[in-house]
């Protein structure tokens, strides 16, 4: 069965067919490691992830690389400003190389807690300097290069489709000046190499052969994704918001170095909204993975509320559909814990599935499906079981650590829910409720109905 992704590229969606017989090569814009990741970030990393899924759901073999941005991403995108990892050390009391191995090691952790599978690289741009150097000396051969009195820029005038990839022609990029840089030949110039300053003292920078710096932040993604799946590969993803610059600067990139578009299929994901609005930290509704955990979700809850929603639409997050997720997946859980064991799938079952995920990641359809299955009374519960541990390889959702299998509690929680049990006989709400918080703390929760407390899992 084909494929179909939609490409940003060509703006339309394509049968998929990969540049390698039954090998896929995918990159993955990855996090700036100066803080940790918030849930908007991990929209487009779960994306990637389903699409990585999927493939290889296909049969395809699938290299995944994702970068780690641990240098030159300056706090404004079109090369102004103050390096994150710099910003980041101020802030937080850390050298940049600390601040660097926090959130990386951080957001490794976050991975797991969000199901996402681990990337087959990921590479940091820190450890490959002098690959972004010989990206830029190639462009400075290429006569796609000048020097300024702060850097090395690329010459976006030199390439007649520069960014084809957002539709923006030159006329409109001058009509969208950076002003900060009256040096730039052009409004969509942008640094390949940045000049350390006199006056201040960086803790990340090189030598070159331009004199000491830093690495522009769009090189790093070239530089490694050649370096990784070659000069040419299959597909990229990233968030809408590296449509606009990143990923033309990308491209532009590997046309002045390689001749190439650098990846045949570019992919973004659309927006996280917050209640209804984008984040913002002077609102205070930038929400990371412990966030979530603080207020008893568990991250995967925010994976299901995601699967919910095409990549290609914008998603509104609230605590009210956080919450209703919660509730779906906890109901499926149970539900899935009373089934026997696996034995033969649904034919007609996992056709749908895969009609619905190979077009285009739809994976809303996918989630309709699997309550379709779950609540068909004609199909035997192992079959159930066998066909949704199948497509549990593409959601993700770790559903295969609840089929058939009935909650056995740790002694510790049995006993705190007896003593809730007394405190209910005997009236004492005010310790009922205490027991019933300590239980939560634990990870369950306790229903009173008329047969008695009934146990669940948060």
């Amino acid at each position: 069965m084909d494929i179909q992704l939609y490409n940003s590229l060509t703006k339309k969606k394509e049968v998929f067919e990969p540049l390698y017989r039954d090998l896929v090569g995918v990159y993955t814009c990855g996090p700036t490691v100066y803080n940790t990741q918030h849930i908007g970030n991990f929209r487009a990393f779960i994306f990637a992830d389903i699409l990585v899924r999927t493939l290889r759901f296909n049969g395809l073999e699938v290299k995944w690389v994702m970068n780690i941005t641990d240098v030159g991403h300056l706090t404004d995108d079109a090369d102004q400003g103050e390096d994150k990892m710099e910003k980041g050390s101020r802030e937080q009391g850390m050298t940049a190389w600390e601040v660097a191995k926090h959130h990386t090691d951080q957001f490794y952790l976050d991975m797991d807690r969000f199901h996402i599978s681990r990337p087959d690289a990921l590479p940091k741009a820190t450890d490959h300097i002098a690959e972004q150097i010989a990206i830029v000396q190639e462009l400075e051969a290429n006569g796609h290069t000048y020097t300024t009195s702060d850097g090395v820029y690329f010459d976006t005038s030199t390439l007649a489709d520069y960014g084809v990839l957002r539709g923006m022609g030159e006329s409109e990029n001058e009509e969208a000046r950076i002003e900060e840089n009256t040096e730039k030949k052009h409004s969509a110039d942008f640094a390949l190499w940045k000049f350390s300053s006199p006056e201040e003292h960086r803790q990340m920078e090189w030598e070159s052969p331009w004199g000491i710096g830093f690495p522009g932040w769009h090189v790093e993604c070239t530089a490694m994704s050649i370096k990784e799946l070659g000069e040419l590969y299959d597909i990229h993803t990233g968030g809408i918001d590296h449509k606009m610059i990143h990923h033309p600067n990308e491209m532009a990139q590997a046309q002045g170095s390689k001749g190439t578009t650098e990846a045949r299929v570019w992919m973004h994901n659309e927006f996280l909204l917050v209640d209804g609005g984008k984040m913002s930290k002077s609102i205070g509704n930038v929400y990371t993975a412990d966030q979530l955990i603080e207020k008893r979700f568990d991250p995967v809850i925010f994976r299901y509320l995601t699967l919910t929603a095409h990549y290609r639409q914008q998603l509104n997050f609230t605590w009210d559909s956080l919450a209703a997720a919660q509730s779906a997946l906890k109901r499926l859980r149970q539900m899935v814990r009373e089934w026997e064991m696996p034995s033969v799938g649904s034919a007609d079952f996992d056709i749908r599935f895969l009609e619905a995920v190979n077009n285009d990641l739809d994976t809303p359809r996918a989630i309709a499906l699997v309550w379709e299955l779950v609540n068909d009374s004609q199909l035997a519960s192992s079959s159930k079981a066998q066909t949704l541990k199948k497509w549990d390889a593409v959601l993700g959702l770790g559903l295969i650590d609840y089929i058939a299998r009935p909650l056995v509690v740790s002694e510790e929680v049995q006993e705190l829910v007896d003593q809730r049990q007394v405190a209910r006989e005997t009236q004492d709400w005010e310790e009922g409720d205490r027991l019933r918080s300590l239980i939560a703390d634990m990870g369950y929760h306790v229903d009173d109905t008329a047969d008695g407390q009934k146990i669940t899992e948060l």
